[in-house]
């Protein structure tokens, strides 16, 4: 069976968010540890993951040495990532699969994935990047053609569009070293945003795409049967950090969606894995699940964590929790 895991950025930084080198390469190696148990159990493994954490430091690093280096766009910002965290990532996973007696190879693809310049988010962007700055700080930056708003107290921040993922570019390239034997890492941070322009040439544009959402398109073009969202907790949960917390096991996405409309999910943490695992559902993958890394095994097998599948048919919005 393939399995698209897509990892959430906590699992590539400290527990307290920290993304100093040694922090990174600690979090790696407990990720690899239970993507190499999945591999062990016989499945074919796709590997996407976050990079925000990363992306903000390479931002510090171009507003501090902009006098002497020139900053790079945000596009490049993530390719960089992809190509670090997929090397980082590559060392990990050999280590872990040589520990279960796997010989199994990896690699890395830095990606790029196609968005619509006619996107409606170009409009208005609204995806924080970066640092708070004090206004006068964020001001010079405004001159310079970036976005920055007012946040409260703490200061401004700059804002990107986010525009939907069409088209994950270099899913064919996955495809091929996956059919091989590879466990392929693919799709950093969402992928690195291109867009097509009339003469049919591709250029960069400073955007971030969701991951979660870029992991169900890719999904879906490598023919996986299930898609893995790992997040810091075993499951959605309607209520969280409420008097009454219940966790989500098995649902359809009729009674998901359901739940998703009365604003369960927060937009900028479950939400999108929310909808991500209904999309790839909704397009005919067997099975999506949101689970932590402790049980990424089992999830991937339908027994632990949401496990999202296809709503009955003519089904009504109705909640179906177990």
């Amino acid at each position: 069976m393939r399995v698209l895991v897509a990892l959430g950025g906590n699992a590539m930084t400290g527990p307290d968010g920290s993304a100093r080198p040694g922090d990174q390469i600690t979090a790696a190696r407990g990720a690899a540890a239970a993507v190499a148990d999945l591999v062990a159990a016989g499945h074919d493994v796709v590997l996407t993951h976050g990079n925000g954490p990363q992306v903000g430091n390479l931002l510090v690093k171009n507003e501090l040495a902009a006098a002497v280096v020139p900053p790079v766009p945000l596009d490049w910002c993530g390719a960089q990532t992809q190509a670090t965290l997929g090397f980082v990532l590559m060392n990990a996973l050999e280590a872990a699969l040589a520990g279960r007696g796997l010989r199994t190879p990896t690699a890395a693809l830095v990606t790029r994935t196609l968005v619509d310049r006619d996107d409606p988010c170009w409009a208005r962007p609204t995806k924080p990047v970066g640092r708070f700055l004090p206004e006068a700080e964020a001001q010079v930056l405004v001159e310079h053609g970036e976005t920055w708003e007012p946040r409260g107290e703490r200061g401004w921040r700059r804002v990107v569009a986010s525009p939907e993922p069409r088209e994950v570019l270099d899913a064919p390239a996955a495809a091929t070293l996956s059919a091989a034997g590879y466990v392929v890492v693919v799709a950093g941070g969402g992928g690195v945003p291109v867009v097509r322009e009339a003469d049919g040439t591709l250029r960069g544009v400073e955007a971030v795409i969701d991951k979660d959402l870029a992991a169900a398109v890719l999904a879906r073009a490598l023919g996986a049967e299930v898609l893995v969202v790992g997040t810091d907790v075993p499951a959605a949960v309607l209520g969280f950090e409420g008097p009454d917390p219940q966790p989500l096991g098995r649902i359809d996405t009729a009674a998901l969606r359901d739940h998703a409309r009365q604003g369960h999910f927060a937009s900028g943490s479950m939400g999108p894995k929310v909808e991500a695992a209904c999309r790839f559902v909704e397009a005919g993958g067997r099975h999506a699940a949101i689970t932590d890394l402790e049980h990424l095994v089992p999830a991937a097998e339908g027994g632990a964590g949401t496990v999202v599948v296809p709503a009955p048919p003519h089904s009504t919005d109705r909640p179906t929790d177990r």
